[in-house]
């Protein structure tokens, strides 16, 4: 039986973990063993999960302890001999593909799953790099805008890329959107906003906070965990819209599904993304949603060139305000977008995006 490796920064249940679950469950289910391999633990996410391993229990905070993290990644590569490693993230890509190859990895995918804006400028100049000296045996970009991103980088890097855009886990959950609050311990008999995704600035969740100080009726659940909650709990007390934002912390998959059917519309007012799972999986699942207009949503949140969203500069308080009341007001508009989004699952299915990746794994020609 043949072995791939999965090598990621860290564990948690965030958008680039969820792409290590959908390839690692399509894997198995194609006969190969799985080892999902984290550089360091942050929640519990894959605890439960056999095939996962942590070369550190939780981020390294010491230059010794870094080593002694990379020096675990080495000796479960080298014990294990996968016949492909797969890499994702930026630290993933820079961090595992070395180390991969030096334990004599015959095959190395690394993949671009992280928005420019959030890798540092040394680890791009270090990616670019190893790109164009060959570490990298294929790239792997997941929506048409970042694959026109990185066309740009010099030949030798560029022809190695292939595009395999997302599929997804259908996220929709059969229970009454009562039964999910109570749940959840969410309010009932009010409308209620959702985002699912980490806390961090470049999500600009503070953006969908402060849509409350204009909609006075409505209330904000935000699923996830991350280092801006303080920041984003600082401010919605300073706007007086603490009492009608609910931190969910970080739900699990199955959770997602409850977390859905308990909303009333889905925002989305991140700043950059190289897809945009979570929006994704919210229209699919017939929710509502209203997204910060940057190119690769209007792009993926799409079928047959129809929208499957509301978009607005989610930076314009008033404007992404009126568009989270427009999509619940405008039944028409409501059941056409959620008709279109129902269909994202034909258009992203999660069987092509397993058979796109294994025909990058088969066997290269000597």
């Amino acid at each position: 039986m043949k072995t791939v490796a999965l090598v990621q920064t860290q564990a948690e249940n965030a958008g680039a973990q969820e792409v290590a679950r959908q390839l690692a469950e399509g894997f198995k289910t194609r006969g190969w063993r799985i080892r999902q391999i984290f550089l360091f633990r942050r929640t519990e996410a894959f605890d439960a999960d056999e095939d996962v391993v942590y070369c550190a229990s939780q981020r390294p905070s010491s230059p010794l302890a870094v080593l002694k993290m990379l020096a675990a990644l080495f000796r479960e590569l080298r014990r294990e001999t996968p016949d492909v490693v797969i890499t994702l993230q930026h630290y993933g890509n820079v961090i595992a593909v070395p180390i991969a190859k030096m334990t004599g990895a015959p095959l190395v995918i690394a993949n671009q799953l992280s928005p420019a804006e959030l890798i540092a400028a040394p680890l791009r100049v270090a990616d670019r790099l190893m790109g164009m000296a060959g570490l990298y045996d294929h790239i792997v970009v997941n929506s048409a805008a970042t694959e026109a991103a990185y066309k740009t980088y010099p030949r030798r890097y560029s022809s190695r890329i292939t595009r395999i855009d997302h599929g997804f886990f259908d996220k929709s959950a059969p229970v009454a959107k009562a039964q999910a609050r109570r749940e959840l311990g969410l309010p009932e008999g009010c409308v209620l906003l959702g985002c699912a995704a980490r806390l961090h600035p470049l999500k600009q969740l503070d953006l969908a906070i402060r849509v409350l100080t204009e909609n006075k009726s409505q209330h904000l659940a935000l699923a996830g965990q991350g280092a801006d909650r303080e920041r984003l709990e600082a401010l919605a007390q300073s706007l007086d819209v603490a009492d009608r934002v609910h931190f969910l912390g970080e739900l699990s998959t199955a959770q997602i599904g409850l977390f859905l059917a308990a909303l009333d519309c889905f925002v989305f007012p991140s700043a950059t993304e190289t897809f945009g799972l979570a929006p994704v999986e919210a229209a699919q699942a017939g929710v509502p949603v209203v997204a910060n207009d940057l190119e690769v949503l209007r792009d993926v949140l799409a079928v047959d060139g129809e929208p499957c969203a509301l978009f607005v500069d989610a930076r314009d308080t008033a404007a992404f305000a009126t568009a989270a009341r427009r999509i619940l007001e405008d039944h028409t508009l409501n059941a056409a977008l959620a008709a279109r989004g129902r269909r994202l699952a034909d258009r992203f299915p999660l069987d092509a995006m397993i058979d796109e990746y294994l025909r990058l794994m088969e066997p290269r020609e000597a």
